[in-house]
């Protein structure tokens, strides 16, 4: 069985994400076929997850529950244009060493990627999760680098069917939109001053593939 997400717990409020132009049913949004817990009290950024398929709930500290839960129909896209996640974002400061402990609990690595991302990080490892992408970064090294700690969960990225009707929503809480790394695609960040907690950045669908997809 393969491992795929059920669950995000995010610590943000239901109302900050309703305002933002998702669709939210008490603590709940769905977003694509993952569910987004919404807790301002769980702690920080992304809290938790659970997960379908993996082997261990012992993942190099990223905070894991695992679940049953049949995977759910696709959600409706959400009147901000949002209708999947695109990837999950986590930091390790040994990213050998999680890369090691999430494929003994049976992550799909599809690849490594050996070059420095725009913000510093040396490495990066992305593991296929269903539909979602988990892209695990190595932490910059530096002096006060401590590589006994754990992996943590850190930020989304959100497809949107329509980077327009997304900017048009969000305002001016969204930065301005501006070409992926991905060629072909766009991608802008929620500023801090939307009051999120987490990082999140929109982004919109690969060239070659539909809204469906």
């Amino acid at each position: 069985m393969a491992v795929t997400i059920d669950q995000l717990v995010v610590v943000d409020s239901p109302e900050l994400w309703a305002d933002l132009g998702f669709r939210v049913d008490g603590d709940c949004c769905d977003i694509g076929t993952v569910r987004v817990r919404l807790d301002p009290q769980a702690g920080k950024r992304v809290a938790s997850w659970s997960l379908r398929g993996a082997g261990t709930d012992a993942l190099d500290g990223l905070a894991t529950a695992l679940s049953s839960t049949p995977e759910r129909d696709s959600a409706e896209p959400h009147p901000n244009g949002v209708d999947r996640i695109d990837h999950v974002v986590a930091f390790s400061p040994d990213l050998d060493r999680t890369i090691a402990t999430l494929e003994a609990a049976g992550f799909d690595l599809r690849r490594i990627r050996e070059e420095p991302t725009p913000a510093g990080a040396p490495r990066q490892a992305f593991f296929r999760l269903g539909e979602v992408i988990l892209e695990c970064v190595q932490m910059p090294d530096r002096p006060d680098l401590d590589r006994s700690r754990g992996a943590r969960l850190w930020g989304l990225a959100l497809r949107t069917r329509d980077m327009d009707a997304t900017a048009a929503y969000v305002g001016e809480r969204l930065g301005e939109p501006r070409a992926a790394v991905q060629e072909g695609r766009t991608i802008a960040t929620l500023q801090r001053e939307a009051g999120s907690s987490v990082p999140i950045a929109f982004m919109t669908h690969p060239a070659s593939a539909s809204h469906s997809a």
